[in-house]
């Protein structure tokens, strides 16, 4: 039997003193200057935004729940008004919708967990006012069969990059194609704050003032309020620590993306591991398998010391406060959302790290619980030396 050990799904807490003191001192400046609202830092986070993005305009928000219903917002999309989105998703993307008065139409995903563009056409009605594609565990959706549809009907597009920082299709950043774009940089994200951190981005210039006016409760000029909103904007505590994070994101990505490739190698065939999609590059907020047995498979890992995680157990429709008022013909979700398990995947894994997870599921599959040949023989090579 492979020996114990323990393997958090995610560990937030800072070891790496280095970046503690990068992290430190990049607080000390803005306790020294003071600005603690849409100061230096944050104009800076912006401008670096707008770079990763290639967009002309970023805004900070204070979260990426913010992000999504500003851009909504913004788009002054409200009561009869009508958004196709993906059933397969966190609540924020349809609260979004249903907080700005709007009915979210959910379109069923493909195998990838991401939704299906052939699907969207159909659902388009004369109430449709956007589409809300949501790049699904850090890999696009199919893009060019989404935005083709979407001009064709003359619908703009708000890409939910909250997943998906970084990650690119056909060599385009999430982010880049929609009319509006909406990230979310909350502790669990790969470029993560340290509390919660959003930003928008376009390249519309009278979208970008008008979502400057709708962080900071409809105001202009901080004073006159043109459109009754909420305060959405970004600290500059936080922005001024994602300028740190941002620095060492690249090396994070690739070391999820070795991650990644050694769970291919070592437990393909096994269970489903992520359906790829070759016109992009995947940057991992999750790796999810798929089982049969999902919810034993995780009671088994759990007593193996492995922690992991179900993004997300419920599809939209069938949340608490949404069951029973929106109609779904979502087969695929239905199938896909009873198997999907989040294994651990982040930078920090080791190799031995990654064997034992692979060695857990593939013991618990072939229902050997017992001695076996261990399959670390089969040298991860992603993984940091233990």
């Amino acid at each position: 039997m492979t020996a114990a050990m323990k393997i958090p799904f995610l560990d937030l807490s800072i070891k790496d003193e280095a970046l503690r003191a990068e992290l430190l001192e990049a607080v000390g400046r803005v306790l020294s200057h003071g600005r603690f609202i849409l100061g230096p830092e944050h104009d800076e986070f912006e401008r670096a935004m707008e770079k990763r993005c290639r967009r002309r305009h970023a805004v900070g928000v204070g979260s990426g729940s913010d992000a999504l219903f500003l851009a909504l917002r913004a788009l002054e999309i409200g009561p009869g008004d009508e958004v196709i989105t993906t059933p397969l998703t966190w609540v924020a993307t349809t609260n979004a919708i249903v907080l700005n008065g709007a009915t979210p139409v959910f379109v069923d995903v493909r195998d990838d967990l991401n939704l299906d563009a052939g699907l969207i056409e159909a659902a388009i009605t004369k109430r449709t006012k956007a589409i809300l594609p949501v790049h699904f565990t850090g890999q696009c959706c199919d893009m060019d069969a989404i935005l083709e549809v979407a001009e064709r009907h003359g619908i703009p597009v708000i890409e939910d990059a909250a997943q998906a920082f970084d990650a690119t299709y056909k060599g385009r950043p999430a982010g880049s194609f929609g009319r509006l774009a909406c990230f979310s940089m909350n502790p669990m994200k790969v470029f993560r704050g340290y509390g919660e951190a959003g930003a928008v981005v376009t390249d519309d210039d009278a979208l970008k003032e008008r979502l400057a006016s709708l962080r900071y409760a409809g105001t202009v000029n901080k004073e006159n309020c043109h459109w009754p909103s909420i305060n959405g904007r970004l600290d500059t505590l936080q922005a001024a620590m994602l300028l740190v994070n941002l620095r060492h994101i690249d090396g994070k990505i690739e070391a999820r993306r070795r991650v990644a490739k050694d769970y291919d190698d070592l437990l393909g065939g096994i269970v489903d591991t992520p359906t790829r999609n070759p016109r992009c590059r995947h940057t991992y907020y999750s790796y999810t398998v798929g089982c049969d047995d999902r919810d034993a498979l995780k009671e088994f890992l759990l007593a193996r010391g492995v922690e992991t995680k179900i993004q997300h157990p419920f599809l939209m429709p069938y949340h608490a406060a949404y069951r029973g008022k929106f109609k779904a013909d979502i087969p695929v979700a239905e199938r896909l959302v009873k198997r999907i398990l989040c294994i651990p995947n982040h930078e920090d894994m080791t190799a031995d790290g990654i064997a034992y997870v692979a060695d857990c599921i593939s013991d618990f599959v072939t229902g050997q619980g017992g001695d076996r040949k261990s399959k670390r023989a089969a040298a991860p090579r992603g993984g940091r030396k233990a």
